[in-house]
């Protein structure tokens, strides 16, 4: 008999990568992840990603995070929104004078994945209000920790439930099914500001110190479908 954990509150897209995202009531799912997500990024002239840290994919660029994005149904682009929320005509000439930097351009994906690792993630409510307790000076929602999913769990349920679903498969009624596979390692991102969340490096010490550094979980696509908000996800 399939286990059911949750129910999904809330579906979340990011156009481009390292910036804020956009509520969805549905979504459709295909193997690379939800359709659109993280399907542009900001990229340099030496062709790294803008993000939140440095690696050889990577470049940090601060600032990104109070900006937003939404595709709806475009499909020459997603919309660029500045830190008031205003619309952005032109979004490279805006990048550049926003970051300062030159050489960078809004970037549709090509051979090089946008996703720092697994294509979808997956928080719980009740892994979301440890972090509120466990970290009462910082104010703490979703956006956070950019989950695709949000999913309310039953009340009782223990933080960090989603650590038990590793080798399990996730399925709602519209198709979908993820696989999970491991905890989301976090990076300095949790703490950064954002519209409406003030800068708190408070959060990352915190669970690095109390989770070692990871938390939520990740998926890839089993099967292509649908999720919809409302949708009851069961493990297999």
């Amino acid at each position: 008999m399939p286990e059911i954990v949750g129910v999904v509150e809330r579906l979340w897209r990011y156009p481009v990568k390292s910036a804020g995202g956009e509520l969805l009531d549905a979504v459709e799912v295909e193997e690379r992840g939800l359709v659109g997500d993280r399907l542009y990024a900001v990229r340099d002239g030496a062709g790294k990603l803008g993000s939140g840290k440095n690696t050889r994919r990577f470049r940090r660029m601060d600032g990104l995070l109070r900006l937003s994005a939404r595709l709806g149904a475009r499909i020459d682009g997603p919309e660029l929104f500045d830190p008031l929320g205003m619309p952005v005509p032109d979004p490279d000439s805006f990048l550049r004078a926003y970051l300062e930097q030159e050489d960078v351009a809004l970037a549709r994906e090509d051979a090089v994945s946008h996703f720092d690792e697994l294509p979808v993630s997956v928080l719980t409510t009740a892994t979301l209000d440890w972090v509120v307790r466990a970290v009462p000076s910082a104010v703490v929602d979703e956006r956070r920790f950019r989950p695709n999913v949000l999913l309310r769990t039953p009340p009782g349920t223990p933080p960090f439930t989603e650590d038990g679903w590793f080798g399990r498969e996730g399925r709602v009624k519209g198709g979908a099914r993820l696989a999970f596979v491991r905890a989301s390692p976090r990076c300095a991102m949790v703490g950064a500001a954002q519209p409406g969340l003030p800068h708190s490096p408070e959060i990352l010490k915190t669970i690095v110190h109390e989770r070692d550094g990871e938390l939520a979980a990740l998926a890839a696509v089993a099967r292509p479908g649908r999720l919809r908000v409302g949708d009851a996800l069961s493990l297999a």
